[in-house]
């Protein structure tokens, strides 16, 4: 199998929305592989499907979008390596819990890449490291097509999730992998290392990197 991952940087989001829909679609009509799309947001906050408003602290300090994926609210911005998977799930076993729990497997191995030993949380989904979160999962299935996907922070300025409840977790602290690191990190270097560990997980043989 091949994994087409498109390469693009920082995309206004509702802009991804539209491009999400429309490689959904085509891939739903098999015109298209699986595909990968890694890219990053001007800050923005969302909020899943059923998420709280009141998760939102200050909602006009960047702009908000409800969106059709699972999970609560989140905050998107620059440094933050977001991931969109077009997969369709026929080739995994139409198991939506085992594909969120891969994503977290792809991302714990990118972080041990980096000697950071990160982990999931039982009843929970995302990543952590320690007590801190450093990865969110909010994901759509569509005719059993995923869509939405993830959100790593690499070198995000972590202020903005002190306007929201992160995921609707009250008390949760969230961290980034240049503040682990105590040096600047670019999400250009994380990219192939994402895509890579995706690959492997999800039983790609080969990867074809896009820029459109």
């Amino acid at each position: 199998m091949l994994l087409f991952c498109r390469n693009l940087g920082l995309i206004e989001y509702q802009e991804a929305l539209h491009l999400q829909e429309d490689l959904l679609m085509k891939r739903y009509r098999g015109e298209i592989e699986d595909t990968l799309v890694l890219l990053e947001h001007p800050s923005v906050f969302t909020l899943g499907r059923g998420g709280n408003e009141n998760n939102l602290l200050a909602p006009h300090t960047v702009p908000v979008h409800r969106v059709g994926r699972g999970g609560d609210v989140t905050y998107h911005g620059p440094g933050q390596l977001v991931g969109y998977p077009i997969l369709h799930l026929g080739a995994h076993g139409q198991n939506v819990h085992a594909y969120l729990r891969g994503i977290e497997a792809v991302l714990i191995e990118v972080l041990a890449h980096h000697q950071i030993e990160a982990h999931s949380e039982k009843g929970l989904t995302g990543v952590w490291v320690r007590k801190e979160k450093i990865a969110s999962i909010g994901i759509g299935v569509r005719h059993w097509v995923t869509y939405h996907g993830f959100a790593l922070n690499i070198s995000t300025d972590l202020r903005h999730f002190a306007n929201i409840i992160p995921c609707g977790l009250t008390g949760v602290r969230m961290t980034s992998l240049a503040a682990i690191l105590g040096r600047s990190v670019s999400v250009e270097i994380i990219k192939p290392l994402v895509a890579d560990a995706f690959a492997r997980y999800f039983g790609y043989k080969e990867i074809v990197w896009q820029s459109l």
